[in-house]
């Protein structure tokens, strides 16, 4: 049993108390949920787990013998029970006498959905017969850093005869696949003591007689890898040492974000991508090292790995503390054009006369010395995941080069893995993509009834959302409602007041460090207030000016110079009023700057055509539901404007509409999601009203 109370070790989670009540499919979820609580262990999607329990079967009501193991994707951090696939053993193994040899394994991956046990509908994965063929009752497949580094080492046959002895085998690399389940079936009757195998370049395969032996032993062999590690390691400096000293934090910020603007628009020319920066200790160490160059070079080793980041970098050059951001952003041209050229090389010298078609050219990893580390991805949760990824890599360098020498899967291998086309059809049935995917929306007013509705809007079409408000409790309330039902990658909070410039400019920059950037800002922020014009003092008039014109001002400022920055178009949408056309009573104040707020607009579209920066307006009327401005004085004045009492309001503008219909935020949301997306893409300078029909306001 090991603990990691003052060390560098696993902690050792198992608890009888917890797992002895549990029916054995139960204590497969708890060991993997145990195994993948932690990324030292494997990384994210990472790894997988089996159970070979003996169940009833549905047809013969006989007892057979069923394989539970991890299905086509997955986390086993949060896997459930209806995350693993269930196959007869007994139809698994009657598969070998259908293999017809190396060149034919892919063939084999077809018979599979044949075995399936209790019509589960779980895709099996490609390593299934990595654990059927292992003939003990419990396996886990793992990717520890630790491991990895052993794996990854050039001499790491003997290096792991020297940790582990008879232990822990050793086998060189091999696709996974049908072929390597045979080897571990082999090595594991040929090495009867054997606790498990290190695979090369790959990671580690243990086994038990009981769950709980099986993690036990999975825990120890990483626990004495680390341990190892440590003792061979101790006093040498990593990667060579350091070659540059790290940038302070707020030098670091400013790079970062004015080189993810100008990344994210020379790699979304096809499809948009979301940013991730990071800038932890491990980051730092790598970039600003003596061999970052030559070992980022070699490329990761571990296919889970490279599947996430590529197979190498982009290395951004510069020297910290001597370049200036003006002149690192202007090399990124040539730097990204030469990596896709150099991918483009890879591609045409490797591939086969059956390959897919060459996939997107642009790198995935983008190291910075002094700086960090950026990634992009199709989304958020990929791109900070790749992050990890390259971290785990970076983890697998710095140990294998100080303790043998660090050595990447050869060309060819990457490429059979990164094309294989089990992996192209893998990717075929993936869902459509939503029509905002990889779009980021910047909304102001965010945690209020309509900012909300336009979020939740923009997150269920797959955008990502950073909602700004002055309303601190409401917004992390907004917060969280919306991380709890999309996930906490895809939507972001910043405390701004629309009419504070630094805090405007804090804010884009903040959003850059997030997501790389922004597509569409929803300018929504608002006020209301309704008095007599001689009652109406200059401080009142100046605020409404202040939020609904200037505030506007400022933060589309904002966003055209990061859209200028980014080259690929953008999206402004205000959210006005029916009062920016149609005069109302007692609101000269509120009028005239909604008034203004709409002619800043048709400004906007005039000069951002020429970037395919479009610029429109939306002009709810009425939206009394969820809505800020209707809580206070405003709702109120306007019922006393109107001679009537307050709850008599909603009747009153659902009456006075032509189409006798009352407006919510969701209606408001939909007009603005509509002329944010590709739908109105030919649109630009517009007014949609969104007011149930009000002859008044009617454009003209």
């Amino acid at each position: 049993m090991t603990d990691s109370v003052g060390s560098s070790l696993l902690a050792y989670l198992w608890q009888d108390a917890v797992a002895d009540g549990m029916s054995e499919a139960e204590r497969l979820v708890y060991r993997s949920n145990l195994l993948g609580s932690d990324m030292r262990v494997t990384n994210y999607g990472g790894g997988n787990t089996s159970s070979k329990i003996v169940q009833i079967d549905p047809l013969t009501g006989k007892e057979v013998e069923v394989l539970w193991v991890k299905g086509s994707g997955g986390d086993l951090g949060t896997i459930k029970a209806d995350g693993f696939s269930t196959l007869y053993m007994d139809k698994l193994t009657a598969l070998q006498g259908l293999y017809r040899g190396l060149s034919y394994e892919d063939e084999m991956v077809g018979y599979l959905p044949h075995c399936t046990f209790n019509l589960n509908p779980r895709a099996a994965s490609i390593d299934t017969p990595l654990h059927a063929y292992v003939p003990r009752p419990f396996v886990d497949h793992m990717h520890p850093d630790a491991i990895i580094a052993i794996a990854a080492s050039s001499d790491s046959q003997a290096l792991t005869a020297e940790i582990f002895g008879d232990t822990i085998g050793w086998l060189p690399w091999k696709r996974p696949g049908f072929e390597l389940g045979l080897w571990l079936e082999t090595f594991c009757r040929d090495n009867p003591q054997a606790k498990g195998v290190i695979l090369a370049s790959h990671g580690l395969f243990t086994w038990g007689d009981t769950p709980k032996e099986c993690y036990q032993t999975t825990i120890d062999t990483i626990n004495t890898a680390i341990s190892w590690l440590e003792t061979r390691t101790a006093g040498q400096q990593p990667f060579g040492g350091p070659a540059f000293d790290v940038l302070a934090p707020a030098e670091r910020t400013e790079i970062a974000s004015a080189l993810m603007v100008r990344i994210r628009g020379m790699i979304s020319a096809d499809n948009h991508k979301i940013g991730h920066f990071d800038d932890s200790d491990a980051v730092l160490e790598f970039v600003c090292s003596k061999d970052l160059a030559p070992l980022a070079a070699l490329g990761t080793s571990c296919p889970d790995h490279f599947l996430r980041t590529k197979i190498c970098p982009l290395l951004v050059e510069l020297t910290p503390g001597e370049t200036d951001v003006a002149t690192i952003v202007d090399g990124l041209t040539s730097t990204i054009a030469a990596y896709r050229e150099n991918y483009a090389d890879y591609y045409n010298s490797c591939r086969h006369a059956n390959s897919p078609a060459m996939r997107d050219p642009n790198p995935v990893i983008f190291l910075v010395p002094g700086v960090g580390m950026i990634s992009f991805a199709k989304d958020k949760a990929t791109a900070r995941i790749s992050s990890e990824f390259y971290i785990n890599a970076i983890n697998v360098m710095r140990g294998a080069a100080m303790v043998s020498t660090y050595q990447g899967l050869p060309t060819q291998e990457a490429f059979d893995i990164e094309y294989w086309l089990l992996e192209e059809a893998k990717l075929q049935r993936q869902p459509k993509v939503k029509s905002l995917a990889g779009k980021v929306a910047f909304i102001t007013g965010g945690a209020g009834g309509i900012g909300r509705a336009t979020a939740i809007r923009m997150l269920s079409e797959g955008a990502c959302v950073v909602l700004a408000d002055i309303d601190v409790a409401a917004l992390e309330q907004a917060e969280q409602e919306m991380s709890a039902e999309f996930g906490s990658d895809a939507v972001r909070s910043v405390v701004m007041n629309v009419v504070d410039e630094a805090q405007v400019d804090a804010a884009y920059q903040a959003v850059t460090l997030f997501y790389g950037g922004i597509d569409i800002l929803v300018s929504n922020a608002g006020l209301a207030s309704s008095a007599p014009i001689e009652e109406t003092s200059l401080a009142l008039w100046d605020k409404n000016i202040s939020t609904l014109t200037t505030g506007y001002f400022l933060v589309s400022r904002a966003a055209f110079k990061l859209f200028r920055a980014q080259g690929i178009g953008g999206n402004v949408v205000f959210v006005a009023s029916k009062n920016g056309l149609a005069a109302s009573p007692n609101a000269a104040a509120y009028c005239t700057a909604k008034a203004a707020e709409i002619h800043l607009a048709r400004c906007l579209a005039l000069e951002g055509a020429e970037a395919q920066i479009r610029v429109n307006v939306v002009n709810p009327d009425a939206v009394l539901r969820g809505s800020k401005i209707w809580t206070g004085s405003w709702k109120q004045a306007r019922a006393e404007a109107y001679n009537m009492k307050t709850d008599e309001l909603e009747e009153h503008y659902r009456k006075r509409s032509l189409l006798k219909r009352s407006v919510f935020p969701e209606d408001i949301a939909e007009a603005i999601y509509f002329l944010a997306s590709e739908k109105s893409a030919k649109s630009t300078g517009n007014i949609l009203n969104v007011d149930a029909g009000n002859a008044q306001s009617f454009t003209r």
